[in-house]
């Protein structure tokens, strides 16, 4: 998986690294892919205690990697609903995995990258992360994410920072319930080691079966609601305000709706 590098200790705890550190680990096709795959291969494995989703580099995960992205404007309709429900199913394997999944996070965690924290058990970061839910930015929304991040923050704190596209620092990601808690840059692997280590002393179905307990307590995300979510990203894609956006990114200007 030559997006992704994962590696399981003898301990049982498996490191899924994002590992485009040259783009900020922004997802493509095929980091997409991988993650999918890895998420189902990792919840399968009985060896496999714990899950630590991490990035290889400066960041933790930037977003959607915009020639991806900008793909989407020239493919037809079916293939738009494909990708949107690939990037779909790869949050709800990850959301739904069998494993605790620890995020552990450092510098850019934006659009695409706050789905994936918002889909672990627990996440801590870096005090100098920054985080953004800045489709809008570029005429697009965060639809496919949208459950699993109105699910971690609730609507009120996710209103704040939804679709206004402003980047936000770690703290405040505390306050909005997107993070467990901040530590420095030194300090960050020894936090997780922390939060590794009680999942090692616990029976491994009965962390399974308190994880799928807590999903059904809570507010169910059915197919309807997916199949929603994969419409609206479609549907946003085929917008003139997205060609615009993705334009202006690409021709290094400001778009038409900006001051």
């Amino acid at each position: 998986m030559e997006t992704l590098d994962l590696e399981v200790d003898g301990a049982g705890v498996a490191w899924l690294r994002l590992n485009r550190p040259a783009v900020h680990n922004a997802m493509d096709a095929a980091m997409i892919a991988a993650l999918t795959a890895a998420a189902d291969r990792l919840g399968r494995d009985p060896a496999v205690r714990v899950v630590v989703l991490t990035g290889h580099g400066p960041s933790f995960c930037a977003g959607g990697d915009l020639g991806w992205m900008r793909a989407q404007m020239t493919a037809d309709g079916p293939t738009r609903a494909k990708n949107a429900a690939a990037l779909a199913q790869m949050l709800a394997a990850l959301d739904q995995m069998p494993k605790p999944l620890i995020g552990r996070v450092q510098g850019q965690a934006f659009g695409g990258g706050i789905g994936l924290i918002s889909v672990c058990d627990v996440a801590i970061a870096t005090r100098e992360a920054k985080f953004g839910l800045t489709e809008v930015r570029l005429g697009l929304i965060p639809a496919t994410i949208g459950p699993y991040v109105v699910a971690r923050m609730g609507a009120a704190r996710a209103r704040e920072v939804f679709f206004s596209g402003r980047v936000f620092d770690a703290e405040e990601a505390v306050r909005l319930g997107l993070l467990a808690r901040v530590v420095g840059n030194d300090d960050l692997d020894a936090a997780v080691a922390a939060e590794i280590a009680p999942y090692l002393r616990a029976a491994p179905g009965a962390v399974a079966a308190g994880k799928r307990l807590v999903a059904d307590l809570a507010v169910p995300r059915d197919e309807a609601q997916i199949a929603m979510t994969i419409d609206a990203l479609v549907q946003r894609w085929e917008s003139e305000e997205t060609s615009e956006g993705i334009a202006a990114f690409f021709e290094k200007r400001p778009a038409r709706w900006m001051p």
